[in-house]
Formats: structure tokens, sequence, C-alpha cells
């Protein structure tokens, strides 16, 4: 059984709060301006994004992202938004500092941050904004993931419908605090390429798009994540999968009986 797409995210525009424009995050901006100007000519009223990050640009972040020297020293949010804004002719917006969920309403957010901390801090916030949807992205120097899910999976579902794990349930260490992590900035190109590969992003970036595609376009997701590794040239998609029936009382007494 798929996981059905929330009418009115198909009758109105979809509210989208874009959390980081790094690595991942500046391609998936890109990619959000594409799939919107897609949807708009198929008659969906398309995308409403704000993004937010509060770093600015680094010699480091050209090649890997999408940045030129004239960027360095900018937001990087501001100048990405500009330019998709200018491109496209949308009126996105751009918020230099870290996200907080207090200036909009959100019906997805899409995290592309890199450590356990600020997935944790945005999880807070969007419990505190009830926010309905959630992407993550995530990768190491050649592998990485994108998870999509609901954060209150015990709505009325429509009939046919499953519903989706939250990306943290489905890899609870994302969170996890007490995981080490490294988070040292490179300060070249090249020593950013030691630490990752050059098109790594893009591959996690991909699958996330057209999970957003299938779920706008067709109403429906028969999938909502997928593990990638460049060294492997592989891609393994998470399916979606409706969650396997309580025990009955009398079974679960049984089942407790034989621990």
């Amino acid at each position: 059984m798929p996981h059905i797409t929330p009418p009115h995210l198909l009758q109105r525009a979809a509210r989208v709060a874009l959390i980081g424009c790094g690595g991942n995050g500046s391609q998936m901006l890109t990619g959000l301006a594409r799939l919107n100007h897609a949807m708009t000519a198929l008659g969906h009223p398309g995308l409403e994004v704000r993004v937010y990050d509060p770093d600015t640009v680094s010699e480091a972040n050209m090649g890997r992202q999408l940045f030129g020297a004239f960027d360095v020293g900018a937001s990087k949010a501001h100048v990405l938004v500009n330019r998709i804004n200018a491109f496209f002719g949308l009126n996105w917006q751009a918020v230099f500092g870290r996200f907080d969920g207090r200036d909009h309403m959100y019906d997805i957010a899409i995290a592309c941050v890199d450590s356990a901390r600020a997935r944790a801090e945005i999880e807070n916030i969007l419990e505190a904004r009830n926010v309905q949807y959630l992407m993550d992205l995530g990768n190491r120097a050649a592998d990485g993931q994108v998870l999509f899910g609901e954060r209150h999976t015990n709505r009325v579902l429509p009939p046919g419908s499953v519903g989706l794990p939250s990306p943290y349930e489905v890899l609870p260490e994302l969170i996890d605090l007490q995981a080490p992590e490294d988070d040292t900035p490179s300060c070249g190109l090249a020593e950013a390429l030691e630490r990752q590969e050059l098109f790594v992003n893009q591959s996690v970036v991909t699958p996330a798009l057209c999970i957003l595609w299938e779920f706008f376009r067709y109403g429906r997701l028969t999938w909502h994540g997928a593990f990638v590794n460049l060294r492997t040239g592989s891609m393994r998609p998470l399916n979606v999968r409706e969650a396997a029936p309580a025990p009955a009382p009398e079974l679960k007494i049984k089942l407790e009986g034989m621990v």
C-alpha cells in the first residue's frame, strides 16, 4: 500500500523550509526550483520556500557547492535564493541565521545539516510548530541517505494510505548527541575533497527530489527514502510499508511470560 499525499498539499502552495544550503542544501534548492517549475506547468500551485543558513561562503565551498569566487564572504542563503529568484522569476525567501521556526508555518521541513546537535534542535522546533513532514539528507565521504517521513503518525489516514515513520525513528543515531562528530571546517577545496567525494551531495539530492516529485506529481509514495553508495555504485530504496498490527492482549501476555 502507498502513502497518499494529503489533499490540501495538492490544492494550495506547499510551504517548505529548507534548513541549510551547503553541500546538500545548495543542490537541493536548485532542484526545488526545477520541481516547482514542473509542478506549476502541470497545474499545481507550486512551492513557497524559505531558506535558512547562518554561514557565509568560503573558498572551500567552491566546486562542491554552487558558489563562485565572487560569492566569498556573502550569506549562503541570500546568494543562492537571489540567484534562483532571478533565474526562475520566483519570490522565495532567505534567512541569514539559524532555523527557529517562529516566523512562518510550514508543511514540509528539509534538513540539510551535518550534525546530530543541529538535527536535534530542528526536531524540537518542528515538534513545537507541529510540522507534519520532515525530510533529512545526510552523507559521509562517499555514501549517504535521504529519509522522508511524518512527525505525527497518529493522524487519521485516508483509506488505502500508510503512515510514514519519522526519519529519526528510522535512524535514531542521526540525533544521538553522544556520538562523536567531526565538524572542523575545511580550509580549501583540496582538503574538502579529501573528506567528501565531489559528487556525493548530488547522489543524495537526486533521490530526495524524486521522492518529492512522486509525492506531488502522482499524489502518493511507494518509497520514502534511499541509501546511496558511490564506491559500490548502489542505491537501495526504503519502501513504504504498512505497520505490523499490535499483538492481541492475550498473545501479549503469553509472550511476556516467555521472556
